[in-house]
């Protein structure tokens, strides 16, 4: 045998061994897709050979495996999130319709003065109910992908005075005398008007629930932001946590028994976020703070 042949026939042997190895890593790459398929796992798939292209089809493989399962995550997060709305908003709505059924059974048997102050209470169950699914149906929006959010150029300082203004007769009727300060300088910011007088008027109702007298708004320029500031008085701030009160369904404890089903400072925040803000919260003292930041839009 010369040494050409000898030659050919080692590169045939080395040729079909390789072969066969390709053969198997492939076999084993339908392997572990396979499993992967069946079986709920953090797995990716290994391999020891990279001739061929064979690491880049392992690594592409497995970072569509890593955005499935991101997504599938998502996708269980959402779930698991409207779930668990439609869990507290069935027990919150439950409270004011077993009202409603009693007063009404009590409407029918009382006398004129009476039924004056049992129609009084429907109402107000009827609109908290009304409250509830408008939030709800607002919650479920801002968890759709789809949902087109549209910004536009706003005065943020006149939205701002017409919503702060709306709320005046509430206040007189609870003897509450709030501390507004609006800066002169009309500030305008890239934003949605309707979120933004919506985002106002959950913090003031989240106060109303919560505070007890006294309540603060301000509005003001601080560098390329205007800020916007709502502090209440509460008796006690170990009761609220800050760091969940932007979470969908947190309710202080000084709230428990208000009818609140725990999404209006959620929802508030959604919106701050979609207009490219900020928002915090924090307590001081007997003073619950929460504020806004916006980017102002300098006139060119």
């Amino acid at each position: 045998m010369t040494i050409v042949t000898i030659i050919l026939v080692a590169v045939i042997v080395v040729q079909a061994l390789f072969i066969l190895k390709y053969q198997r890593q492939i076999l084993d790459i339908c392997r572990q897709l396979s499993f992967l398929e069946k079986k709920d796992s953090n797995m990716i798939i290994t391999g020891d050979m990279n001739i061929g292209h064979l690491g880049r089809l392992r690594d592409a493989l497995n970072a569509y495996i890593i955005k499935q399962r991101k997504r599938y995550k998502k996708y269980l997060d959402k779930e698991k999130t409207m779930a668990d709305t439609y869990t507290s908003l069935s027990h919150d709505i439950r409270t004011p319709l077993t009202s409603l059924d009693g007063y009404f059974q009590l409407l029918a048997d009382s006398d004129k003065e009476e039924q004056k102050r049992y129609i009084m209470v429907i109402q107000d169950r009827i609109t908290s109910l009304k409250d509830m699914l408008e939030e709800l149906f607002t919650f479920a929006k801002l968890k759709n992908d789809s949902y087109e959010f549209e910004l536009s150029k706003c005065s943020i300082s006149k939205i701002v005075k017409d919503t702060v203004f709306s709320y005046y007769d509430e206040w007189t009727n609870k003897e509450i005398k709030p501390d507004i300060d609006i800066c002169d300088k009309i500030l305008y910011v890239n934003g949605n008007e309707q979120a933004i007088r919506r985002t106002l008027q959950n913090i003031i109702k989240n106060g109303l629930d919560h505070g007890k007298k006294d309540i603060a708004i301000s509005l003001y320029q601080e560098e390329d932001n205007a800020v916007l500031t709502v502090k209440n008085y509460v008796e006690n701030t170990k009761d609220i946590d800050v760091s969940q009160v932007f979470e969908q369904f947190y309710k202080a404890d000084i709230a428990r028994a208000k009818q609140s089903n725990g999404l209006g400072l959620s929802i508030a925040k959604e919106f701050v976020v979609r207009m490219n803000g900020n928002i915090t919260a924090k307590t001081e003292e007997h003073e619950f703070i929460i504020r806004i930041e916006l980017p102002i839009l300098h006139e060119l």
